[in-house]
């Protein structure tokens, strides 16, 4: 099967399939788009409470804009890798009465996460000209983190989309899998909390790619307290661990994908 995602065809099935996500998932809904923007700042508000005003953990500088960024960025990760899990299931009426290449449908499925991502940052932004926190040259780098976070996604998606046509039980098993590595990475809290008590556990913590690029994108944006796997290891091999294991979640994710989907038609 090749993939020729940038054919004027593909294109175009990419960007109807996600005009007719956004239109379905908000259809009959009141406040409709707007509900992509007030879950996670609903989800941000009460951890803001409890964690920033009432619990206090920690001393962050802008634990407001820190906390918020966090929330927005795990909330991107977890609609995008379970959107792309269940595309395929939700589009099984479809792949029955057409013949379209089944990996637009997963692509699909995280690029209406991803735009919604870029809703949210809007209001990072206005949040961070608000609490006053300087921006330099460094904010550049941001795009790059976000690449990185959304190709972890995708070929996450990719897997999770194949083996949910062949198992159904991969929904739940990955839904307690994301609520244990929600915290466990440093969202909530700051990486000091975990390296006061273990500094090998902080180190193991940073190894992932999700809390790697979250803490970057904090340092680049909000506070250069923010502890990172550079400034955590001393050693450029090691800060290459994050990126590598990206590449191969993206490659395995989409080779599994591409050899399971001629099997989809059977078991959907």
């Amino acid at each position: 099967m090749k993939l020729n995602l940038f054919s004027k065809k593909n294109k175009s099935l990419l960007r109807a399939l996600v005009v007719t996500d956004f239109k379905l998932r908000y259809q009959g809904s009141v406040l409709g788009y707007a509900w992509s923007l007030i879950k996670p700042l609903f989800l941000f508000a009460i951890m803001y409470l409890v964690f920033g005003l009432i619990i206090k953990i920690g001393t962050i500088e802008h634990y407001a804009v820190y906390l918020l960024l966090g929330v927005i960025l795990w909330t991107f990760f977890t609609e995008s890798t379970q959107q792309g899990m269940n595309s395929i299931i939700n589009r099984s009426d479809l792949l029955r009465k057409i013949s379209l290449p089944k990996f637009i449908i997963v692509l699909s499925a995280t690029f209406s996460a991803l735009i919604n991502l870029f809703l949210n940052l809007i209001i990072v932004l206005i949040l961070i000209m608000i609490n006053g926190v300087e921006l330099n040259y460094t904010a550049l780098l941001f795009p790059l983190y976000i690449l990185e976070i959304y190709f972890l996604s995708l070929g996450l998606a990719y897997l999770l989309a194949a083996l949910n046509v062949k198992y159904r039980d991969t929904g739940h098993i990955w839904e307690i899998i994301m609520q244990a590595a929600f915290y466990a990475t440093p969202i909530l809290y700051p990486l000091s909390v975990i390296s006061d008590k273990s500094d090998f556990i902080a180190k193991i913590i940073l190894l992932n790619p999700v809390a790697q690029s979250i803490q970057d994108m904090r340092y680049i944006l909000i506070t250069k307290d923010t502890a990172t796997l550079s400034v955590v290891y001393d050693n450029f091999a090691i800060v290459l661990v994050p990126i590598t294991i990206t590449i191969l979640i993206a490659f395995v994710g989409s080779v599994y994908f591409r050899k399971s989907s001629r099997y989809f038609a059977e078991r959907i």
